[in-house]
């Protein structure tokens, strides 16, 4: 009898449990992005692109039948309410976080989790503290360094300038990016007969434009967003500055840049993550069920939120386990895995990521493949 009754109430108890939903066997990634605020424009678009990752990925069987939960949050490019969602995320107990947001937030973010170990892949954010941050911190887009050092390649290896003008904006991004492309074009034996900033949300760049067209450089280094890139290259052609522009994949938009500067853009060119004439199917397909879900074409930034949710859920197959140092070793261990922006050879010990550069040139009024830059020398990131 004694035993008929512990069995009795195991079952019970088991019944209640699976009445009750049996518990949410769905493992939890945290995200965050400026989905709303003044970079609204690619805080949705890497929603988006983790979305139709995570979709995606559930679709198939999620991970080992487990589906994946995407717990959304928005940090309105704000640094102090990105800390307080990241806190927030740690007591909803995820595995993982992906930043689909700038330096700013993701730098004050990266600390935070890194104290308590839970790995965070950015999707895009450029400075160099956020890995600094511990072992717990990946980088899925260039490391800021190494883009403005593989501008400066471009600039002078593969355009030929001589004399160059430095145009950037006043913040991490343009100031990490601006610094290495000067330091390298400099080796590479170019003049930067100017060196510039504004402040974001600048929109008068005609006085600047003067003073620039007059020291009449070969090509000018512009790292700006969309908004002001666009601004920057219409008023440029007004004043009829014939100088070659080269920009960095804070342009990488084609409703916020090319859809602004039109016929103005013609002939830019930029370094960026992602080349829009792939022909591998990891990206044509990515390409066609992006503009099938949202009605519009992706763009760098959702490219690169839609790969580190994809390296993310390999790590999580690889590692078999949610515990979160299992996950930050299965993302250390990634090689040659094949993905949008390209094939990842595989993570520095400083977390940053190895892989080509891709060199965009706007050509009737669409980015196109223009060139790639695969030197290591260029690509491996300062230690």
């Amino acid at each position: 009898m004694k035993r008929f009754l512990a069995l009795a109430l195991m079952v019970a108890l088991l019944l209640t449990a699976v009445g009750c939903g049996g518990g949410d066997k769905s493992i939890k990634i945290g995200f965050f992005a400026p989905i709303t605020g003044p970079a609204a424009a690619d805080g949705e678009s890497a929603k988006r692109a983790a979305e139709l990752a995570v979709k995606e990925i559930n679709a198939a069987g999620g991970i080992d039948g487990r589906e994946l939960k995407l717990l959304v949050n928005d940090d309105r490019l704000d640094s102090k309410e990105a800390v307080n969602i990241a806190n927030k995320l740690i007591g909803e107990k995820v595995v993982a976080v992906i930043s689909g947001s700038y330096s700013g937030t993701t730098r004050a973010v990266a600390p935070v989790l890194q104290q308590a170990k839970i790995p965070m892949i950015t999707a895009y954010a450029v400075h160099p503290d956020i890995t600094k941050a511990g072992k717990y911190m990946f980088r899925q887009s260039f490391l800021g360094t190494v883009q403005g050092r593989a501008g400066a390649e471009v600039a002078v290896k593969l355009l030929g300038a001589k004399k160059i003008a430095i145009l950037a904006i006043d913040n991490d991004f343009g100031k990490t990016l601006s610094a290495a492309f000067k330091e390298r074009a400099e080796a590479l034996g170019a003049t930067i007969v100017s060196n510039d900033i504004f402040p974001a949300g600048e929109k008068e760049f005609n006085p600047i434009l003067t003073k620039i067209k007059g020291l009449e450089p070969d090509l000018i280094y512009m790292v700006a967003y969309a908004s002001e890139g666009a601004q920057i290259v219409m008023q440029a052609k007004s004043l009829g500055i014939k100088a070659q522009i080269l920009g960095t994949e804070g342009i990488d938009s084609t409703k916020q840049f090319l859809g602004v500067a039109k016929e103005a853009a013609e002939g830019v060119i930029i370094t960026t993550n992602l080349n829009r004439d792939d022909e591998r199917p990891v990206a044509k397909n990515f390409f066609a069920n992006f503009k099938k879900a949202y009605g519009v074409d992706p763009d760098m930034v959702a490219a690169s939120t839609y790969d580190a949710v994809y390296v993310l859920a390999n790590a999580l197959k690889q590692a078999k386990s949610t515990d979160p140092d299992k996950i930050r070793d299965a993302i250390a261990a990634t090689k040659n895995f094949e993905a949008v922006t390209g094939t990842i050879q595989g993570y520095t010990a400083g977390g940053e990521v190895l892989k080509t550069v891709q060199v965009q040139k706007v050509q009737g009024g669409s980015f196109h493949y223009f060139n790639k830059i695969t030197d290591p020398a260029v690509l491996t990131p300062p230690q």
